[in-house]
């Protein structure tokens, strides 16, 4: 079963372009391993109730499997590091 990465974030936010692509990258690298899914919370009630269930205070922020495990756009090496050690 593929992980699943949701990385939250806003189209105001300067930082979330670098976690967006963080997680593109990943997925290029991992394929179907995991699961990425982009969830803007201003433009989906939706996503923003997913954003307020999770306890998300900030932008962007990556959760993995269910679990918050970046607030900031983490680095690429960061992301693949967390990724590769739960396959």
């Amino acid at each position: 079963m593929a992980i699943k990465v949701e990385v939250f974030s806003t189209n105001s936010c300067p930082h979330c372009p670098a976690a967006i692509d963080a997680a593109q990258r990943a997925k290029d690298k991992l394929g179907d391993s995991i699961d990425v899914e982009v969830l803007k919370i201003d433009e989906s009630d939706e996503n923003r109730q997913k954003a307020i269930n999770y306890q998300i205070m900030a932008v962007p922020t990556v959760v993995i499997d269910g679990e918050v495990t970046f607030v900031g756009a983490p680095s690429d090496d960061e992301l693949m590091d967390k990724l590769e050690s739960l396959l």
